[in-house]
Parts: structure tokens; sequence; C-alpha cells
């Protein structure tokens, strides 16, 4: 036991976020089975169709994969020996860190660590993350826009109460957007107005002088001044990879469909449920809470009412909820934690050989 806790070796504030993690989830888990008979639940789920529920599985997987497959797409530009299974797993980590966190904050960190472990130069690692984190908010940004601006009336009609969320949810993901492209168009501007900032929170005692904040505003300004470059320089490549991140996207709204046909349900379109889907995925998208647990189950359950079934509707939410988070966020568990045993092998490998060639 001693031994598992020193290869774990948790800071602290990695402690506060999973205890954080599971108080939510033991929360949404009350909220969800206190209203609901868990075996019915359970009876209601054994109905899958098998083949759908397969098809829901893969489409979980590639929502994952595709990122791993836009990573090492892009490192290709720069890096040729990259193995595509590695970029997989960078992408699971990703996921992993990303549910765990509050607004998903923590998986591009998680990747670049195990990427520079990995020894890909930083600088190929952060032109290529940050060039798919830009084109994942902005697609999911023009998606947004596009179902308010051609379907608003059966938007409104669908989310009710929730139609706030779904209006917050496209401004927090604009407002990253700009300021993303701000910080690549007006860099120096961008790191002005961040170091004034900064100057107005240590004058009213928010925070403390630091020199390292300075450097890391300025490390910041300067990564997404290269990634607009590297973007301006490979524009087939990135309108490919954006056209990747739609298709990406909409794998996990297909998903609860595949869950709806498998019920034996039908009469709803695919692009209903996946515009119902994607309408949820938005609203609560930028919502400081880890993995959007509890906001997530609450909206789907009110949103999809007139889809599902009463009979089907606890249980499609469980299944989908099931496989588009918890599932992948396992997976991602698993991955992140053989990742770090292979790396401590291959550190244990590196120094046996030295200490032998002496």
């Amino acid at each position: 036991m001693k031994k598992f806790m020193k290869f774990v070796r948790l800071k602290p504030s990695k402690i506060l976020e999973i205890l954080f993690f599971l108080l939510v989830m033991a929360l949404t888990f009350y909220a969800v089975f206190s209203r609901n008979d868990l075996s019915e639940i359970i009876s209601s789920v054994r109905l899958l169709n098998p083949f759908y529920l397969v098809c829901a599985v893969f489409s979980a997987i590639f929502f994952v994969c595709m990122e791993g497959f836009m990573i090492w797409y892009l490192l290709r530009l720069t890096e040729k020996q990259i193995s595509l299974f590695r970029c997989f797993s960078y992408s699971f980590i990703g996921f992993f860190f990303s549910g765990i966190t509050p607004s998903a904050t923590g998986g591009q960190p998680a990747q670049l660590l195990a990427m520079k472990k990995d020894r890909i130069p930083i600088g190929s690692a952060t032109l290529s993350l940050m060039t798919v984190a830009v084109l994942y908010k902005l697609v999911l940004v023009l998606i947004g826009l596009g179902l308010l601006l051609f379907w608003k009336t059966g938007l409104s009609a669908y989310l009710g109460r929730y139609m706030a969320f779904y209006y917050l949810g496209i401004f927090l993901n604009g407002f990253l957007v700009i300021l993303l492209l701000l910080l690549m168009v007006h860099g120096n501007w961008m790191e002005s107005l961040l170091l004034r900032i900064e100057t107005f929170c240590i004058k009213i005692r928010l925070c403390r002088p630091s020199e390292q904040r300075k450097e890391a505003f300025r490390q910041l300004v300067t990564d997404y001044q290269e990634t607009l470059r590297f973007l301006l320089k490979h524009k087939s490549k990135i309108l490919f990879t954006a056209l990747c991140t739609f298709f990406q996207r909409c794998s996990l709204f297909l998903l609860t469909w595949f869950i709806y046909r498998g019920f034996g349900l039908s009469g709803r379109s695919p692009l209903l449920i996946m515009a119902l889907q994607a309408s949820v995925y938005i609203s609560v998208d930028m919502l400081p809470l880890p993995g959007s647990q509890g906001i997530s189950e609450l909206m789907y359950i009110s949103v999809f009412a007139p889809v599902f079934t009463n009979t089907f509707l606890a249980s499609s939410m469980c299944v989908t909820r099931g496989l588009s988070f918890y599932f992948l966020l396992t997976v991602g568990a698993c991955t992140a934690f053989f990742y770090k045993i292979l790396i401590r092998k291959a550190k244990s490998c590196k120094i046996s050989s030295y200490s032998q060639s002496r």
C-alpha cells in the first residue's frame, strides 16, 4: 500500500480536485436515483438492442480517438516519427483530467506534460494542442449559433427554462474564442492588458507580485502568436482539422440517437436528437463543474422528456451519460495510470543501463 501511495504521489490541490469531483458525482447519483426506481432503470437498460449499444460505445471511443488523430496529424507537420496510438493515449489522458477539473482546465496541461515526458519538443506539442483547442471551441460556437439562427423556435420549445443556460454557454464559449483570437492577432496589446489586470489585483491584495506569473503571461502570448503563424502557414491542413473537429463533435451527439434506437423507439429524426444533445452540451460546457455533472443530467431529463417515453427517459440518460462521460473517464484514468507505469519503467531501464555501462 505504501509503495502504491508513493507511486501515485498526488499534490494537495489534485487531491482536493478529486474529492470535489467525487462529491459532485455522489450528489448527482443521489439526485438521479432518489427520484427513479433503480430496479426499473436496470430492467430498461437490459432491453437495449446490442447492435445499437455497440454503435454507441464506438461513437464514444471515436470521439476521444478523433482528437488523438488530429493531434497526430498536426504533430506530423513538424515531428515525423510520432505514433498514432501514442496520440490516442494523449487524448484519453486529456479527457480524464478535463473531466475531473472544473471547466475542463486540467486536460491540456496533462497532455503537454505527457508529451514532454515522451521528448516531443515543447513548441510542437504546444502548437498542436492549441490548434486543436481553438478549433474545438470555434466549431462548438458555430454549431451553437447555427442552431440559434435556423432553429430558435424549436430550441426554445425543447429547452424551456434552460434556454438561459444555452445563451450563457454561447456567450462564454464565444468570449473564449474571441479572447484566443485576440491573443493571436494582438498579442502585445493583450499582454499589456493582462499585466494591468495583474497590477490592479495586486493593489487590491487579491494576489502577490510574481515575476513567474508575468513570465507565464508573456509565454502564453508568444505561444498563441506562434499558433497563428502556424495556422496561416498550413491553411489546407487546418481546414481538414476543422472538418475532423466537426465530425468529432457530431459523433458524441449521434450517440444519443443510437441509444434512442436501441430502446426500440422511432419517429424522431437523428438530426433532431443530435441538435438537442448539442444544445445540452453547449449549455453546460463552460460551467465550473467537473465533467458538468449534475446540470448535464438535469438538463437531459428536461430536454429529452418529449423524445423518450417515461419508461426510458431515466434509463437513456444513465446510458448516454455513462458512455459519453463515465465510461470514457474510466478508460482515461486507466490510460493515465498505465502511461505513468510505462514512464517509470523507461526511467528505471535507462538508469539501469547507465549504471551497467559505468
